[in-house]
């Protein structure tokens, strides 16, 4: 059968990974890495750059390249790159079409199908802009899969002989959730989900950012470049100060305002706790409500595994040690747990023998519902949320319920769909609505009108309408949605990304080296800024030569100078 692969996009980094074997391979990108920066940046020439050399570029061209688009998924957000008007779905194909050209390169097929996974807390609409994104790439994306349980899926691969009841955190780049589960011979069931969706790594590295802008002069934040260095300096910050404190962060003639300033920072463990123990402290609420939720006290859980790169901050491994009153584990790669467990979900899907005994189930993440109202005497009260799925039940799932009509002679009746733990309407998120129609005029509350939920395992949505009395059934279709794409819209955006011009992968990785050299050029002083300037200079010359051999031995030297010189 024709392979499917698993997709971890991520909000600073994506992974493609595929089943193989039994176990969960991770394909290399064009630079032999297995992290793709999701990070899209256009050059003065409107030539596209997907990756590594576009993150590289953020730093030096922060108007000309854009990041952490996950986030605005589902969202009418729209971004101005090389003149075109994009939205988060067309930034999110460019990544995903690179990780589907590498799977392609690394399997020798075409790959036309893939499991993508998504924060558990993503609601209908930013789940089906992921679709919408796959689609556009050209990646058939009938199975979305919630990150934690992604995570847990790759667990339980190693673990189907096991009894264990396991919390994963999974604290990524834009994302908290956390995923209450039970392994029992090779049946991995989930028992309950919380998150946040605005709550991960990047926000860590914007608060330590924001620390050491307090200390400079105020008009650093308003400069985009000024900022965008010192941002950057303080995200490589962040991750050292995981293995060792105190780091320093120096930035000569760093643009502020007009002028130009030298900042020299040292910066500890404590002071990066310091900065972000807001963020900490909300860490906390989706674990105590994951564990309420599944009736569990702390000490019923027999492990904690950690998943997601920013859970390699030591604060983060205390509070989970503190609450769970144990050490975490580390049993899984935390950048590749989500996309091992995807790869698995493909296997799941194409019916693969290697995992024919492994069975999942999930949970709805959220509470599920419609607007009603009620009468009170002779006054109505409307704008309450009635629930039709509650967060917990296992999915996929479908319920019923039968509203009325609350005026004499009705003949519409509006359907309003929300997504929240809100008892009024106006305190949750509006997913759509429609205007079920051709209500026969009766008393009111005579006349009745079923509402039928149905919620699947990709986190899709059906809602159905049938009148009684005449059978009459509509099904909600969600139009003119903020953020949601039309079918040919997405045909439309898939033919215009086809049109851009993207680099060449094969010269990717010469582009990336200039571009992380360039960035890290920019940062220096002295000795080590001389030195970085000749290796620069003597690939440039390797590349204009055009001799292969020498431009890959120049650039690998040039590749080690960075490394050494923490670029």
């Amino acid at each position: 059968m024709p392979a499917i692969v698993g997709i971890d996009l991520g909000t600073t980094f994506s992974l493609v990974s595929v089943l193989q074997h039994g176990e969960a391979v991770l394909i290399p990108n064009a630079l032999g890495e297995h992290l793709t920066a999701s990070a899209v940046s256009v050059g003065d020439d409107g030539v596209f750059l997907v990756g590594a050399p576009a993150r590289a570029r953020a730093a030096t061209h922060p108007t000309q390249t854009v990041t952490g688009f996950k986030r605005d998924m589902g969202t009418p957000r729209r971004f101005v790159l090389g003149g075109k008007e994009l939205q988060a779905p067309d930034l999110s194909a460019m990544v995903l079409r690179a990780l589907k050209e590498d799977a392609e390169r690394y399997l020798g097929e075409t790959v036309d199908e893939a499991v993508i996974t998504v924060p558990a807390y993503f609601d209908e609409l930013q789940r089906q802009a992921t679709r919408d994104a796959g689609a556009i790439a050209g990646l058939k994306v009938d199975r979305i899969l919630n990150e934690p349980t992604a995570a847990a899926l790759a667990y339980g691969l190693h673990a189907r002989d096991r009894q264990v009841r396991v919390a994963v955190l999974d604290l990524g780049g834009g994302t908290f959730d956390v995923t209450v589960l039970e392994i029992v011979d090779g049946v991995v069931e989930i028992q309950a989900t919380a998150g946040d969706t605005r709550l991960g790594g990047e926000d860590f590295a914007d608060e330590l950012a924001r620390f050491v802008a307090a200390r400079l002069p105020a008009e650093l934040v308003t400069d985009a470049v000024g900022w965008a260095r010192l941002r950057e300096a303080c995200e490589g910050a962040k991750r050292r100060l995981s293995e060792q404190s105190p780091v320093s962060i120096a930035l000569p003639a760093l643009p502020c305002g007009g002028r130009r300033i030298d900042v020299e920072e040292s910066l500890t463990t404590e002071d990066l706790e310091h900065a972000t123990a807001g963020l900490l402290a909300r860490l906390q609420g989706p674990i105590v409500r994951a564990l309420r939720d599944a009736n569990l006290r702390p000490e019923d859980i027999d492990e904690v595994l950690l998943v997601g790169g920013a859970t390699r901050m030591p604060a983060v491994q205390r509070v989970a040690a503190t609450l769970f009153g144990r050490l975490p584990l580390r049993a899984l790669p935390p950048d590749e747990a989500i996309a091992m467990g995807a790869a698995v979900q493909a296997a799941l899907k194409r019916g693969a023998a290697d995992v024919a005994d492994l069975i999942v189930t999930d949970v709805a993440p959220f509470t599920l519902g419609v607007d009603s109202g009620m009468r009170v005497g002779a006054r109505i009260v409307s704008g309450l949320f009635t629930p039709m799925i509650e967060r917990g039940t296992t999915i996929p799932a479908s319920r019923v319920q039968r509203f009325s009509t609350m005026a004499d002679g009705q003949t519409e009746l509006k359907v309003a769909v929300f997504q929240g733990e809100h008892a009024t309407c106006e305190l949750n998120r509006a997913l759509g609505q429609y205007t079920v129609k051709r209500i026969p005029p009766k008393p009111a509350g005579e006349e009745g009108v079923d509402i039928r939920f149905s919620y699947d395992l990709n986190g899709i949505l059906e809602v159905e309408t049938t009148v009684v009395s005449t059978g009459h059934k509509d099904v909600l279709v969600i139009e003119q949605t903020p953020g949601r794409l039309t079918r040919a819209q997405v045909e439309a955006a898939r033919t215009a990304l086809a049109r851009l011009k993207f680099h060449p992968r094969d010269l990717l990785p010469n582009t990336t080296a200039l571009a992380r050299a360039d960035a890290r050029f920019v940062e220096l002083t002295g000795h080590e800024r001389a030195l970085l300037g000749e290796a620069l200079g003597a690939f440039r010359a390797a590349l204009e030569g055009q001799d292969p051999a020498e431009t890959d031995a120049r650039r690998a030297a040039l590749n080690a100078l960075l490394a050494r010189m923490g670029g």
